[in-house]
């Protein structure tokens, strides 16, 4: 009987896993409506009290996304005016849902990897992942690999599928 090779281990295949890059803490999401009147309606006056007499500290060392869950029209001032309260506590603000916060959390992860160890090799886009790892992160990956890599697959290794192939 011919012996078992397992070529996926012998090849020159790299791994490119996002979960690798997934920053650990709590994500919190803050919702300016609770402050509106009615949830809908501004009141500078009572919006900077409440403001003022919330625990920011229960955010330390949060991710924080800062949204209005209603239509609410707010000025730009009102998110500003929120971030300045959570900053000092949070590891990292932005304006928008959760989803948006993932997506600028690898966006500053990716942006900052050195490519060079991926250079004219053929690398595989992990595909899954027990992480909410966002969908903008595997387009950040393939772009800042893409310069790099010879070739570059999604998925796993044993169900590839092709997406770049460098031409000679």
């Amino acid at each position: 009987m011919d012996e078992i090779i397992n070529r996926v281990a012998n090849s020159t295949l790299e791994v490119f896993d996002l979960e690798d890059y997934y920053p650990n803490g709590i994500r919190t999401q803050i919702d300016i409506s609770q402050w509106l009147f009615e949830g809908f309606l501004l009141k500078e006056k009572d919006f900077r009290e409440a403001l003022k007499n919330h625990d920011w500290a229960q955010y330390q060392n949060h991710f924080v996304a800062v949204h209005c869950s209603t239509d609410a029209i707010i000025p730009a001032w009102a998110s500003i005016l929120v971030t300045t309260h959570v900053a000092p506590f949070a590891q990292k603000v932005i304006l928008g849902t959760v989803s948006d916060l993932e997506s600028a959390l690898y966006q500053e992860i990716l942006l900052k990897l050195d490519y060079s160890t991926y250079h004219d090799k053929p690398v595989i886009i992990k595909g899954c992942s027990k992480k909410p790892v966002p969908e903008s992160a595997y387009v950040l990956a393939a772009q800042y690999l893409q310069p790099q890599a010879k070739s570059i697959m999604y998925g796993e290794a044993c169900s590839a599928v092709p997406l770049f192939k460098k031409s000679k």
